[in-house]
Parts: structure tokens; sequence; C-alpha cells
């Protein structure tokens, strides 16, 4: 056990091949990370830059700064930018933001965001192409940026591309994850109808990513904390949110299944409304590239 425990090569490869790692289920569900905001950039920008979206935005921000994290003058190179969720109150704070963003519709909605960001801030570059496509060398982002950010983003899923999106950092690099399986609670009441066993956390990234920065002799700072939110939906509307959820637990969408959904919900939400609770554990990790010593605030 212990002797697997500290093997790098046996880490490094689990994490590529597990099959309930988040890169790996999307693959098995077919979804091109790519355009899989395609239907819902609308609304994910409406909730990104809402009351609570900016709020969650100032928390973790807020955790940076509280490790020492000064944006005042940073070189920021955010990886899976969006709609600049993060990139605005980067450039807000005085960052000279780089922002990766290769969907066409958020890209599309992180220029139009730019205009939030205050007169005389330096302006967010906009880069629309997969970081895992472009060519680090060619474009000079070799150990080039301050920070490299790096929130939920599926250019990083297994331990080559967390090296990738290292090599561009000279400081600090910031990576999220979700820590563990996301939560819903209808999904959670209709699986074991579906599985005969309860829901457990079997995989999480997060672990993968923590464990190999510590076999790997990096310094970094880590939390994990639980964000949870309720939305209230029709009945019609839940099954059909539960039924894409599935695909991600390979449970095929098909009418015996519709069938054990849909009779559940009208048994259990008689009244026709679903209060969906979903969210999950998050985890995240600032690494230290240049100063590791622990940081002490004066």
């Amino acid at each position: 056990m212990s002797q697997d425990l500290f093997n790098v090569q046996i880490w490094e490869q689990a994490w590529k091949e597990d099959a309930r790692a988040h890169g790996n289920l999307m693959k098995r569900a077919g979804i091109d990370p790519t355009h899989s905001f395609d239907n819902k950039a609308e609304s994910f920008n409406a909730e990104v830059f809402s009351e609570g979206g900016r709020q969650r935005a100032e928390r973790i921000i807020g955790w940076l700064e509280g490790q020492g994290v000064d944006f005042d003058g940073l070189s920021v190179l955010d990886v899976g930018a969006a709609s600049g969720g993060f990139s605005v109150p980067f450039a807000e704070r005085g960052a000279e933001v780089t922002a990766v963003e290769p969907n066409a519709l958020l890209a599309g909605l992180l220029e139009a965001n730019k205009s939030r960001v205050s007169p005389g801030k330096a302006e967010i570059k906009l880069v629309r192409e997969a970081f895992e496509n472009i060519d680090l060398a060619d474009k000079g982002w070799e150990q080039a940026f301050d920070l490299v950010f790096v929130s939920m983003c599926p250019a990083v899923y297994d331990w080559e591309s967390v090296q990738r999106v290292l090599s561009c950092a000279s400081q600090y690099c910031y990576i999220s994850f979700a820590a563990g399986a996301r939560q819903h609670s209808l999904l959670n009441e209709v699986l074991p109808l579906l599985t005969g066993k309860e829901t457990k956390v079997e995989s999480s990234d997060m672990a993968y990513l923590l464990h190999l920065l510590y076999l790997n002799d990096y310094a970094y700072e880590s939390i994990v904390t639980k964000e949870m939110k309720s939305t209230e939906l029709t009945a019609d509307a839940a099954i059909e949110e539960v039924l894409e959820l599935l695909n991600h637990h390979r449970l095929a969408a098909g009418s015996g299944t519709r069938q054990i959904v849909t009779d559940y919900v009208h048994a259990a939400y008689p009244e026709g409304t679903v209060v969906v609770q979903q969210g999950g554990r998050f985890g995240k990790v600032l690494i230290r590239l240049r100063d590791q010593n622990m940081y002490s605030r004066h």
C-alpha cells in the first residue's frame, strides 16, 4: 500500500485512466468541451454577473489575496475564462489579463463584458483558442505570467495538462476542481431506483491533483468548501434535467429509465414543483512557484 501511495507514475497513470475522472466522463458522454456551453452561454453569463455570482468570485479572489496575491500590476493568464467572471474583477484590481476562451458564444460575451472594467485599467486580451491546442513556445507563454488561473476548466484533466498550465506560470498557479461527485438532490433520490445502491464518493480529480503536487515537491495551499444552491423547477423540467445528468453515470436515458424517473417525480412531488438542491464540494489550490515559504500577514 505505502509503495503505491508514494509512486508518482502509478498516480499519474491512475488519473489518466480513471473512468470516473471528469475528463473521461465527458469523453464517454460524447461532450465536446468547446461547445458544451452553446445552449446555455447567455444564462451562464447572467448567473456569473448576478449578485450571487459576483459574490462567489469575490470570495475566491479574497482567498487568493489572503494568501498574499496582489493583483495590482500582476500578469494573469485566465484559462477557460468563459464570459469573464474572473477576468473582469482581475482587471478591475489592476491586473494585466490574458483570457483564453475557445467557445465562440462565451468569447463574444467576454468581449462585451470588457466594458464592465473601469476606464484607465488595462484592457483584457482575448485569445479565442482551446488552451490545449496552443503552441506555448510560439506564443512566448512559457513562465510568462505571474499567475495562471484555471477555474473548473476542462483543459485540465490529468497530470500532463497540469504541468502544461504550470509551465506558463512564474509565481503562482491556481487550479480548482469539483472535490468529488456533484450533488443534485433529485438525482441522488433517483439513482438508487436505477442502480439498487446508494451513491458514494468514488473518484475526485482534486484528490489526484493534491497528491501529485505533494509527490512532485510543490509548495501549495489548498481549501475544500461545500457550495449549494436551490432551484425551483417544474416536474417536466426536473425530469429532463435528471435524464441529462444520467448520461454522466452511464445510465442510458431510454424509455425504461424515463418511465422510472417520471413515475418517481410525479409520485414524490404531486404538486408539480420540484425544489432541487445542487452543488457539492469544491477544491481550490494555490501553487507557489517563487516564494515557497509560508506567507505571513504583517
